[in-house]
């Protein structure tokens, strides 16, 4: 089975060698941690003095891990990768300022972004982030259940109001959602919000999906009761599994407010726990549908095997497995050649809004540096490669 996620051929067959050279600039520039954090400062600097740098940006790493900046932008990547059996779940990567006008803009948005996916087969998945439906103090307060006064009420019911319009429209359309997690101090708000509306419009099927992120020790447990109260209820659960965003945030505010922190205690822990989490995930398929959200070959594996265990077919409607664009390819398109159901997430938007989600990416990629140097190992590999060919 190791050998399907080592086909460079397979994985970097969209790539023109100019593409795939500048994915290999790139991994190495992240390899490198203080690069990136001299990259940041200066690129910061550069916009907030608005320098001509945006086309840069655009030719590197914009264009690498981002679709476009719109989503008509976006389409032709959309195509190019459905061809090869990929789908896309488009997200609009934008991260505004706290205001009421920006919350309602995204909401307009991803509005819109359901209409534009609604009869695309490419695209059988929106997304949306729930701080860009409220404020994040907000929902803090909310997962303390602390008492909201009168201005605070109301601004609650319009995040409630936000989530609940975005799950119809979706219903409406049938286009699956994902829910993308946060910071473990407010997903107790998501939580309930997103069990609301599975209880809602995943009646019939599962439409709505939260994000669990297996970095924390305590998800696996919550699972188990949500799929519990969905049992009684009577409605499906979405389930989109990750490892996790925040790791670093996570463990500081722990820190330094005196508290446990939610993280595993080690790498192998939140192997174990994610591991753990399909395995919960695959034996509740009756009531559950899964989107396996990684970039581990070793978790990837786990879930192939346990699928042909239980003589599931390959494109088993309950199960995708989903990556991110311009990252793991030799997982993404190698699963995709055998039928496997796949997904990119596909960040858009103007460039100079997108920067902070492609600066976090580096961050990510910085910091786990067995991903970055599995990136560069397929890269040379398909390098030498094509120029024996």
């Amino acid at each position: 089975m190791k050998l399907l996620f080592d086909n460079t051929e397979n994985a970097f067959s969209l790539k023109s060698d100019a593409e795939l050279e500048r994915a290999y600039f790139l991994f190495k520039l992240i390899a490198n941690e203080p690069l990136v954090r001299i990259g940041t400062a200066v690129t910061n600097f550069a916009l907030k003095a608005h320098l001509p740098v945006e086309g840069l940006i655009r030719a590197t790493v914009f264009d690498h891990f981002c679709g476009g900046t719109s989503e008509a932008d976006c389409l032709s990547v959309i195509d190019k990768m459905h061809q090869k059996g990929v789908s896309s779940v488009l997200d609009y990567s934008v991260e505004g300022a706290e205001e009421e006008l920006v919350y309602d803009e995204c909401f307009e948005r991803v509005g819109a972004l359901l209409e534009f996916v609604k009869a695309k087969k490419s695209i059988p998945f929106a997304v949306f982030k729930p701080t860009g439906y409220g404020r994040i103090s907000l929902y803090e307060k909310v997962s303390q259940n602390q008492p909201l006064n009168d201005s605070e009420s109301h601004e609650w019911n319009r995040v409630k109001r936000r989530f609940t319009a975005t799950c119809k429209k979706a219903n409406e359309l049938g286009v699956m959602l994902l829910i993308d997690a946060e910071e473990s101090w407010i997903q107790p708000a998501v939580d309930d919000l997103t069990e609301q509306m599975m209880a809602l419009y995943n009646r019939d099927r599962t439409l709505v999906f939260n994000t669990f992120q297996m970095y924390r020790w305590d998800r696996l447990e919550y699972m188990k009761n949500a799929l519990q109260r969905a049992h009684k209820k009577g409605y499906y659960v979405g389930v989109k599994l990750v490892r996790g965003a925040y790791m670093e945030k996570e463990n500081e505010r722990a820190k330094s407010m005196g508290y446990p922190s939610p993280i595993c205690e080690s790498k192998v822990a939140t192997d174990a726990n994610y591991n753990a989490g399909i395995d919960f995930c695959m034996e509740h398929l009756e009531r559950l549908d899964f989107f396996a959200g990684t970039h581990n070959e070793a978790s990837t594996h786990y879930v192939l095997q346990k699928m042909k265990t239980m003589n599931l077919p390959n494109n088993d409607p309950r199960i995708w497995f989903g990556q991110l664009y311009g990252m793991s390819d030799h997982i993404s398109y190698n699963l995709s050649t055998k039928g496997y159901q796949v997904a990119k997430y596909l960040p858009f938007g103007p460039v100079k809004d997108v920067m902070p989600y492609l600066i976090r990416r580096a961050e990510e990629n910085t910091s786990v540096a067995g991903q970055t140097n599995r990136e560069l190992e397929l890269i040379r590999t398909e390098r030498k490669r094509r120029k024996i060919n």
